[in-house]
């Protein structure tokens, strides 16, 4: 059981580090936590998603909780069954992206507010640890099954305009992505790439943020006349795209691709991840909206976007979040939005993407540290002071001609570091003086 409690999910081993009891226990716990009287349970279609959800949906009945299965889904479909169905809360099954030995839960609240390891995930381990379930209900709860994809198809369809039906190569990775898009079939000219459903990933890591699991995308974009390409992780909460040529687009430009969409209908806040490119604040105003920074992880995000009211976020990593499917992720709306700009421009995505190519960046660079991280921030304050220090998220500041963010993280000894510059020069010296800092 140790180690899987984690920041923002709880994920391990099946069989090793998360038996078919322990799933139980935490149904339990889930319940007692939360108070919760009826959970959206989904499941992703590694085989073991399945002897899980039963051992799940056991302890969530024993303490009297109306379960609504709603199937294999996506993450994105959990959260929208969730607030759609006034549920008080949903587990999605799933592992993400990791390998298929691998299995897990996403907890929500009602509404779709993520459960993290600061707000529950440590107090469900507690309980599970030391068993202080409540009392067993009287009456077990029952399970009832609902099909959420007519409600979620019709919701993902509210936001496509785009004139025709571009053409757009999908790769599924054998993952929840065919089910994500199932709702882009009547909307889009799809050609689809490991669409069979096979939670053993046979073909490639479900994971686009490892751009080298981009390259069966690459070719087939490439071999053919596509507005562009696009590929799911493996629950289908993230996505990665490409443009007409093969070229991957960084996900920060995605997020300032998405926020020009949006915000030609209404305007608005918008949030984007601290590491995004100094072009994207530039585009979002441009565009009419409020540009806002978000700390990194997405139960911080929609925190913040629900305090700002925000329209719409975009993280590095993938995930894009909209107000409208109840402050949570859609990456079918994500390709929607990226299909609309394409055809309301008529120009290729390669051309929209070129002028967000201003800026030159490190990308994320990690170092594993033998000293104290805090150390090496309380550093960084000291050398960096005449720049323009914020602390939303480890240490960012800011220069004119050039800015950097170093994070630490939750549970390794890695020190992350992004940086920008105006010119490849300078971002590559600026680079390895901060490097030198952090690992002198």
């Amino acid at each position: 059981m140790a180690g899987i409690f984690k920041a923002y999910d709880i994920r391990g081993i099946y069989g090793r580090d998360l038996t078919d009891d322990l799933a139980e226990r935490i149904g339990r716990a889930y319940a007692t936590f939360t108070g919760a009287k009826r959970v959206v349970v989904g499941r992703d279609v590694r085989p073991h998603s399945t002897p899980l959800f039963a051992a799940l949906t056991r302890g969530l009945t024993a303490q009297g909780v109306a379960v609504i299965d709603i199937g294999s889904c996506s993450t994105p479909m959990s959260y929208f069954a969730n607030g759609h169905l006034g549920a008080d809360g949903s587990i999605m099954i799933t592992a993400s992206h990791n390998p298929g030995e691998w299995n897990g839960f996403k907890l929500c609240r009602a509404a779709a507010v993520p459960i993290s390891g600061a707000t529950g995930i440590a107090d469900i381990e507690r309980i599970v640890t030391a068993g202080h379930f409540a009392p067993q209900a009287a009456q077990a709860g029952r399970v009832t099954t609902h099909d959420i994809l007519p409600a979620y198809a019709a919701h993902v369809a509210g936001f496509a305009h785009a004139a025709g039906k571009p053409r757009v190569a999908a790769d599924m990775a054998n993952g929840m992505g065919i089910w994500e898009a199932r709702t882009l079939a009547p909307l889009l000219d799809l050609d689809v790439l490991y669409g069979e459903p096979d939670g053993r990933f046979p073909n490639h890591e479900a994971n686009p943020l490892n751009t080298a699991t981009l390259a069966d995308l690459q070719a087939k974009v490439r071999g053919g006349k596509y507005a562009f390409g696009v590929s799911f992780d493996g629950d289908a909460d993230r996505a990665g795209f490409v443009d007409e040529r093969g070229v991957i687009v960084p996900m920060d430009f995605v997020t300032a691709l998405i926020a020009q969409d949006l915000l030609g209908a209404r305007k608005g806040v918008i949030f984007y991840d601290l590491r995004s490119s100094r072009v994207v604040p530039e585009t979002i105003a441009a565009a009419g909206g409020t540009p806002m920074m978000s700390r990194v992880g997405h139960a911080f995000i929609k925190q913040q976007m629900r305090e700002h009211d925000a329209l719409f976020a975009g993280e590095l990593s993938g995930h894009y979040y909209f107000r409208d499917n109840f402050t949570a992720e859609s990456s079918a709306m994500a390709v929607l939005c990226l299909a609309n700009i394409v055809s309301r421009a008529g120009r290729p995505l390669s051309a929209l993407v070129a002028p967000l190519r201003k800026y030159h960046q490190s990308g994320e660079i990690n170092t594993h540290v033998q000293r104290d991280p805090q150390a090496i921030l309380a550093l960084i304050r000291q050398k960096y002071a005449a720049g323009q220090l914020s602390e939303l998220d480890g240490v960012s500041v800011a220069f004119p001609d050039w800015w950097f963010n170093v994070r630490c993280s939750n549970t390794e000894p890695l020190v992350r570091l992004n940086l920008e510059a105006r010119t490849a020069a300078l971002m590559s010296a600026k680079r390895d003086e901060v490097l030198a800092l952090i690992r002198a």
